[in-house]
């Protein structure tokens, strides 16, 4: 179908006016442009629920902060475990509240936002050991918000989408929590970056190749994590038995080959697993609702999804 006149624009507009160089810009000066470039054009004012709560819970490593969302509907609701995206650099409760509390009225369930530990601060594993301890923690007390911790699905967009993926295979290694879906949104699954979609659409599309490297460099201890199955999910030797999966990537998204290739591996393991590659849209577009009609078809391909479980 082609990319819309609008993000033709958007696009424009974005690499016209932005001029980052990756070689020097260090983590906190990005964080502090990504902080402050949200736009009311992408996505409509914060969607008022009835409880907002941030908590800080016990992870393995100290605290890990977490943000609860209750829905209108809170008796026997399901749960979500969100992961935001960003890179494992930038991103935090605020860069996603408005897709949680947009996630919390649509499918009426608890949202719990983990603000995991960024890189280069707090490197590989970090991130991966907070979701993990989040989820475990989910699972032990939602059920005193009124939450069914037997419907809990694992969330991310992008390097959420990673983290969702491993948190889902970490806990049936584990044999904890009980996790009854995995939603990935255009997620990161071979730190490699060997697919032929890095390449082709490695610039002009927001993510970019360069940007990709940039995160990685920032979140790897060394080369060799990135063969780590932890870092890329698409390398696990064993991906049975793991939870029923909506995978959705973007035609115009330098993460779409590995996304479809995750998806046959799952495929071939004997999961079930729903697929959308998602026409003449972009990487970010989970953070757009209101920009384009297919953005929000996306979210209700999410609302279908788990109404079904």
């Amino acid at each position: 179908m082609g990319m819309s006149w609008k993000l033709k624009l958007l696009l424009w507009a974005t690499n016209t006016f932005t001029n980052i160089d990756f070689k020097t810009i260090s983590a906190k000066d990005f964080r502090n442009f990504a902080d402050n470039r949200e736009s009311s054009l992408l996505d409509g004012p914060p969607i008022s629920i009835p409880k907002v709560e941030d908590l800080k819970i016990s992870g393995r490593h100290g605290e890990i902060p977490i943000r609860i969302y209750t829905p209108d509907n809170a008796s026997n609701a399901p749960v979500i475990a969100f992961y935001h995206g960003g890179g494992f650099v930038i991103g935090n409760l605020k860069s996603h509240d408005k897709i949680c509390r947009r996630l919390c009225k649509m499918n009426n369930a608890f949202v719990v936002a983990v603000d995991y530990r960024l890189a280069p601060e707090h490197k590989f594993p970090a991130a991966v050991e907070d979701c993990y301890d989040a989820t475990k923690w989910v699972s032990e007390n939602i059920a005193t918000y009124g939450g069914n911790p037997d419907k809990l699905i694992v969330l991310g967009d992008s390097a959420g989408g990673n983290l969702a993926a491993v948190t889902a295979i970490q806990a049936r290694d584990l044999g904890t929590p009980k996790i009854a879906a995995q939603v990935l949104v255009y997620p990161t699954v071979d730190a490699r970056m060997l697919h032929p979609s890095i390449t082709s659409n490695g610039e002009g599309y927001i993510l970019t190749k360069e940007l990709m490297d940039w995160f990685m460099n920032h979140y790897q201890q060394n080369e060799a994590d990135r063969l780590n199955p932890l870092m890329s999910p698409l390398l696990t030797e064993d991906l049975s038995n793991l939870p029923p999966a909506l995978v959705q990537t973007a035609e115009f998204d330098p993460l779409r080959d590995e996304g479809k290739d995750y998806v046959e591996h799952l495929k071939a393991a004997g999961n079930s697993v729903q697929f959308t590659n998602y026409q003449g849209l972009i990487h970010t577009y989970f953070t757009m609702p209101k920009f384009l009609k297919e953005c929000m078809d996306a979210q209700k391909e999410i609302q279908e999804f788990i109404r079904k479980l």
